[in-house]
């Protein structure tokens, strides 16, 4: 009996110690140590923008590796890992854990955000108490009912094909359309496709799309053509008088592809500042002690062979004049207004 009872505590004792030895190495797993070299190698081997971003991975290893030690607080660790993050400076970076939010957009890009558009004067005298909303465009006409001026502020909000048709009717006999997305910081890109068809749209193409291959820095699958829908599936003619889009540095993630699809169009012209980027599509994943995390895992190509993740140039340059807000006017839809009266043509800024 008692090498029975002997034998039974060695086995008990064996598959206790296998049980401490595999909560050990989860426990491990868990080390500030281990959570920011995965987070490290997790970037590295799939970020998509290194190389347009100017940031060299490993010497942001060699900066930040040496404050981390496993027995530092979450806390610290956590700021730590969120500023290794924002040297990437884009907004599609983030990291979360269950008491802190890290989010790059606040450096990338909202900084500057605000210098292109005074809200009350687009309200005040733009919309005005005549003007009118259907569905998430709020929309007026201007310039003695000349130029018709449409308001999207996010593509978070859906646009139906029957929203496009009205406001394409109600404007019909203007001169051209002002489409403002200025601080529209993204959103769906079934809400860009669709607002996209208001426009002369035959399956062109519109940008391409790349995707990681692999794990090193240019590894990336061949370029995927992105095309547009068809326009004749709404019932009805595209828009082809001037449209002139106006955006700024608050005009991010699927404002910027919109603003990169205006290069398939014509009579379309880009108005205002540099958008803030945002062209590439995010992904992510879960860190060994269950933060989440994502960041840019695609990259964009414009038609012109571009790659505008920091920002896509507008075709006319005009910042937001103080002296004009002062006297209740916005001189870059006031600048928009004259290309659009002037057929689309040379265009003087406004003042």
């Amino acid at each position: 009996m008692k090498k029975i009872n002997f034998i039974i505590f060695c086995l008990i004792a064996i598959v206790f110690s296998s049980c401490s030895g595999i909560f050990m190495e989860k426990d491990e797993l868990k080390t500030p140590t281990n959570v920011f070299e995965y987070l490290w190698n997790r970037v590295d081997q799939q970020y998509t923008f290194f190389d347009v971003k100017g940031v060299n991975w490993d010497s942001i290893h060699t900066v930040y590796r040496p404050m981390v030690y496993d027995e530092m607080s979450d806390d610290s660790l956590f700021r730590v890992c969120a500023a290794m993050l924002n040297v990437l400076r884009d907004g599609h970076t983030n990291l979360w854990s269950d008491f802190d939010v890290m989010r790059s957009d606040t450096i990338s890009y909202w900084g500057s955000a605000n210098g292109c558009f005074d809200g009350n004067v687009v309200l005040l005298h733009y919309l005005t108490l005549q003007g009118h909303q259907t569905g998430s465009l709020r929309h007026n006409a201007i310039r003695d009912g000349k130029v018709a001026y449409i308001r999207y502020s996010s593509f978070s909000s859906d646009i139906s094909d029957e929203e496009l048709k009205y406001i394409a009717n109600q404007y019909k006999d203007c001169d051209g359309m002002i489409l403002d997305l200025r601080q529209n910081g993204g959103g769906s890109i079934t809400n860009l496709t669709q607002l996209v068809r208001l426009f002369d749209c035959h399956k062109q193409p519109l940008y391409s799309v790349q995707h990681k291959a692999g794990p090193g820095h240019n590894d990336f699958t061949p370029a995927q053509v992105r095309y547009a829908p068809d326009s004749s599936i709404l019932g009805k003619k595209p828009y082809i008088k001037p449209v002139a889009v106006l955006i700024d540095r608050g005009s991010f993630s699927a404002t910027s592809y919109f603003a990169l699809c205006t290069q398939a169009f014509d009579n379309v012209k880009l108005f205002g500042d540099y958008t803030g980027g945002g062209t590439g599509l995010p992904n992510g994943g879960m860190l060994p002690n269950g933060w989440r995390y994502r960041f840019s895992c695609t990259r964009t190509i414009a038609l012109d062979g571009g790659n505008y993740e920091n920002g896509v140039p507008p075709e006319v340059r005009v910042i937001l004049d103080p002296a004009a807000v002062a006297q209740g006017k916005d001189n870059i839809i006031e600048t928009a207004a004259d290309w659009i009266q002037s057929g689309g043509g040379a265009i003087a800024l406004s003042r």
